[in-house]
């Protein structure tokens, strides 16, 4: 009993082995990508309200996130709007606001780091 257990993991060691580089999972470095790892960006909650949107955005992080919320009006006469950007700084919490005529279709909150 002792001995097929051995020989399956023994197997199982040479089959990995075998396995060419391309196929087996590890991490890849992008260029550019350098401190992708850093902590950043605010944590957005959004609220639909009839016609209107509201968006609080929170950055526990040191680095400033640029925050914009975007508003897309289900009707097609309704003009769907981007908000302007809003710096969320450490430990701040900003209020974005948006509205439509008529129905919301989706609301979305873009970030951007700044330097």
């Amino acid at each position: 009993m002792r001995l097929s257990r051995l020989a399956s993991a023994t197997a199982t060691v040479v089959l990995v082995l075998a396995l060419p580089y391309e196929a087996m999972a590890h991490a890849r470095v992008h260029p550019g990508a350098a401190d992708a790892g850093d902590p950043s960006g605010a944590t957005c909650w959004i609220r639909v309200d009839g016609s209107g949107v509201t968006a609080y955005c929170h950055n526990p992080y040191p680095d400033i996130d640029r925050v914009s919320l975007h508003v897309e009006c289900v009707h097609w006469w309704d003009l769907d709007s981007d908000g302007s950007p809003v710096d969320a700084g450490p430990a701040q919490t900003v209020r974005l606001t948006g509205r439509c005529w008529s129905d919301i279709g989706s609301a979305w909150v873009s970030h951007r780091r700044t330097d």
